[in-house]
């Protein structure tokens, strides 16, 4: 999925324009990325295009993920994109949701494991038997 196909799926699922869903997009995969094992960062970089990739910012020599909860992670992308907390936990679910389509299904699993249960709430919509998986 190209770059301005997954923001305009953001776009549609938070109800902002494409620039705002830009914003979105880049706060929730800089802070997914901060989350997540360097190798892993890796992998999910790998399937996507890559304005996505430079997002992440995979770098091999960073191995140890940055372990905070779901009320840190929507704090912190609350905080990059400047929109309250609310906002910012819509916009995670849709950029997940977007992200488990562009993704194999195998790659998004490999994401959503490295995720502790209290993310449950921001994932499982993207985990719904309606979202599309590739």
């Amino acid at each position: 999925m190209n770059y301005e196909t997954f923001v305009d799926k953001v776009a549609q699922r938070t109800r902002t324009s494409p620039d705002r869903a830009a914003d979105l997009t880049r706060a929730t995969l800089e802070t997914l990325a901060e989350r997540l094992t360097g190798g892993e960062v890796l992998d999910l970089a790998a399937q996507l295009s890559k304005p996505l990739q430079r997002i992440l910012k995979p770098h091999p020599d960073t191995e140890a993920a940055d372990r905070f909860g779901a009320a840190e992670f929507i704090a912190r992308v609350g905080q990059r994109a400047g929109v309250d907390g609310n906002a910012a936990r819509n916009a995670v679910r849709a950029v997940f949701t977007t992200l488990r389509e562009a993704v194999t299904g195998g790659e998004f699993d490999d994401v959503v494991v490295q995720m502790p249960r209290d993310y449950r709430d921001m994932v499982e919509p993207a985990l719904a038997p309606g979202a599309m998986r590739r």
